[in-house]
């Protein structure tokens, strides 16, 4: 199976070291996966923020373990080191040829399984900001669209209106309501981008995905109908947040009475919460998609390997076969050669046997012509 590393990981830190896999039947042999000393390497995805070790042996991976936050590195003597991957469901084991290349890798994966681990927070906190609505900034920046105070207005544009009634009550209430109306197409459009922004993050991992692997064709169609589904849904709380902001609007221009508006935004404000609360649920739906398709990717590579090691048994039962195949013709060869043999000894006996004979009665008539004599 060959393999093939993506454009976007590049090799951050290399070294040598012969290669160990523990024994997946008895969990305490070590199984040599190489069988001189490779370069082992640390690869880094900044698109993703993911540290991985590879490691070749021409175009097959004999290593390719994700660093996680909960990994560890251990030395279990001057020159060897081994970690547990439970994706891969193994523990990997490295002879080094000195201390010092041991210490190194060691450090090395300390720092970047510290890093994975910001990563993840980093990931976490991002992903908690885009679902959770922003707060007003302190050099007084447009808030989210999400805010009770962005729909119900701050207490001074609250104020304004009612001021205003009460010398012009047709005239001035319109010319207020221009700037809200201007802020909320504002915040009407940065929601609009933020969801954009976040559909076309899921479509682009899920097309990622979708790629990587053609025998989990079934699985990624599924996926993608899923996503398009949350797709419609994302862009109906959409077009209903819009219709809401534009309802908002149309009740400040027509509506005197401030209490009533204020009831309205109110429960115009609820309504947007609950439709933010269902987009985060859709967002973790996806991100659980998306983990058990890494599963099942994990998986797939574990079959490919079984199966690429079930043909070089076949192959060498092959082998195994001629050899046995050619051995006994040579057997046979053998004992036709030893049944000659025995054949001509049969005839040499019988040769001997009357040479023996005729040399008995020449002794005989020599013995009698000496007693005659």
């Amino acid at each position: 199976m060959t393999f093939t590393l993506s454009f976007r990981e590049q090799p951050i830190f290399s070294t040598r070291a012969h290669v160990f896999q523990i024994d997946p039947n008895t969990k305490k042999n070590w199984v040599p996966t190489s069988k001189h000393a490779v370069t082992v390497s640390y690869f880094y995805d900044s698109t993703r923020n993911v540290y991985r070790i590879i490691s070749l042996d021409g175009s097959k991976a004999i290593i390719n373990s994700t660093i996680t936050p909960n990994m560890t590195f251990t030395k279990t003597s001057q020159k060897f080191g081994q970690w547990a991957d439970s994706r891969a469901n193994t523990v990997y084991g490295l002879g080094f040829s000195s201390e010092h290349h041991l210490s190194k890798f060691a450090e090395k994966f300390q720092e970047f399984k510290e890093a994975a681990r910001l990563a993840k927070e980093k990931s976490h906190e991002k992903m908690e900001l885009t679902s959770t609505p922003s707060q007003e900034s302190a050099g007084g920046d447009i808030q989210s669209p999400l805010t009770p105070e962005s729909i119900n207005g701050t207490d001074d544009e609250r104020a304004t209106p009612e001021v205003t009634q009460n010398s012009e009550p047709r005239a001035e209430p319109t010319q207020n309501a221009l700037p809200f109306t201007h802020s909320a197409g504002d915040r009407t459009r940065a929601l609009s981008l933020c969801s954009s922004t976040i559909s076309k993050h899921w479509e682009a991992e899920l097309a990622t995905l979708k790629g990587n692997n053609a025998k989990l064709t079934a699985a990624l169609l599924e996926s993608t109908a899923n996503v398009k589904q949350w797709k419609q849904q994302l862009a109906a709380y959409q077009e209903e947040a819009e219709r809401l902001h534009k309802r908002v609007t149309e009740l400040e221009c027509v509506s005197s009475q401030a209490n009533a508006v204020h009831t309205h935004k109110t429960e115009l404000n609820q309504t947007i919460q609950e439709l933010e609360s269902t987009l985060k649920k859709k967002e973790e739906e996806i991100e659980g998609l998306k983990q058990e398709i890494d599963n099942a990717r994990e998986l797939q590579a574990q079959r490919d390997s079984l199966t690429q090691k079930l043909q070089e048994v076949e192959i060498r039962n092959k082998d195994l076969e001629g050899q046995l195949s050619d051995l006994e013709q040579r057997l046979e060869k053998s004992q036709n050669e030893q049944e000659a043999f025995r054949n001509n000894l049969k005839t040499l006996l019988e040769i001997l046997d009357g040479k023996i004979f005729e040399l008995t009665e020449l002794r005989d008539n020599l013995a009698k012509l000496i007693e005659c004599s």
